[in-house]
């Protein structure tokens, strides 16, 4: 072997062992940079659940933290029905039925529960009439504007106590918007605040009762649906409903509802509408006022009977 042979083999040698270590350090250069991704990565990931859970915690803290408010005018979870008047085509101040063309109208006499006179100078006592109402029910919207008319009369004439109680029992039936819960909550609004109109906002959500599964009014609207009625002061009932202030409540009453009536018994409620007269519960036609009129006569007629003490014979002497 020349020496020049043997001078070049320690210098390939090294170049071999300066690209392996070059390649090394690129190795190392990669997995660090690899590492750093993974760390960034992770960091944000990490950051966005954070986030994501203190957007979570204030949410649940906000609802929790959030008072329930109560409405003012309650009776057992109901309101009871201060005024009548312009509701069920009653005519201010005159009692008569007004027809579609603003004329008085015929009405077709239906029985009413007041007592006779004999009876009255004897018992004063008015009939119990409780409504359980949903304003997504459809057939809370038959009941309604099948007996306003005769209810707007009993009510004026004294002869009964007439209460509405607005439950949510079709929340999950109108897109997610929670229609019913919100119509229930307007109504307290109402009830609370413009005690007088609440017949008539009442009234009003059946009668333009929007249909199931549909998103039904906004907020917005049920406030100007509230004002339409006569509801004041506008902007304190405009803020109670656009501010959802009694949801928290119709969700408490529902669920006490569900459980059990007050002054029944042993009864729930199970659908809507549910109508008691005395506690007892309405089965009849929810569109048929005579069936329903001659419901409340006999309930009255029995409560005036069972309440009046059978003479007791003179011995003779």
């Amino acid at each position: 072997m020349s020496s020049d042979d043997s001078h070049n083999a320690p210098a390939a040698s090294d170049r071999r062992d300066a690209v392996r270590e070059k390649a090394q350090l690129v190795q190392a250069k990669q997995k660090r940079q690899r590492a750093l991704r993974i760390g960034v990565l992770g960091t944000a990931v990490l950051a966005v659940v954070a986030v994501a859970a203190v957007v979570v915690t204030w949410t649940i803290s906000s609802d929790a933290s959030k008072p329930e408010l109560s409405p003012a005018n309650v009776a057992d979870d109901g309101f009871a029905v201060a005024a009548v008047t312009g509701v069920g085509g009653v005519a201010a101040d005159t009692g008569t039925e007004v027809g579609t063309d603003g004329e008085a109208a015929e009405s077709t006499p239906t029985p009413t529960p007041t007592p006779s006179a004999t009876e009255q100078a004897v018992d004063d006592s008015v009939v119990d009439i409780r409504v359980y109402v949903d304003y997504l029910s459809e057939g809370s919207r038959e009941f309604q504007l099948a007996n306003v008319q005769k209810l707007s009369e009993w009510v004026s004439e004294g002869a009964v106590s007439l209460t509405y109680h607005p439950v949510a029992m079709l929340t999950a039936k109108s897109n997610g918007t929670k229609y019913s819960l919100r119509a229930a909550a307007a109504s307290a609004c109402v009830a609370t605040h413009s005690p007088d109109t609440f017949f008539a906002f009442n009234d009003a959500l059946l009668r333009k009762q929007p249909a199931v599964d549909s998103d039904g009014f906004s907020d917005t609207e049920l406030a100007d649906l509230a004002q339409a009625s006569g509801a004041t002061p506008p902007k304190i009932v405009r803020a109670c409903i656009e501010d959802q202030d009694y949801t928290g409540w119709v969700k408490t009453v529902t669920e006490r509802a569900l459980q059990g009536l007050p002054d029944t018994d042993d009864l729930a409620l199970t659908s809507t509408p549910m109508v008691l007269v005395n506690g007892t519960p309405y089965v009849g036609a929810l569109d048929d006022p005579q069936e329903f009129s001659q419901f409340v006569l006999t309930v009255a007629s029995d409560a005036y009977y069972k309440a009046t003490p059978t003479p007791t014979p003179t011995p003779t002497p």
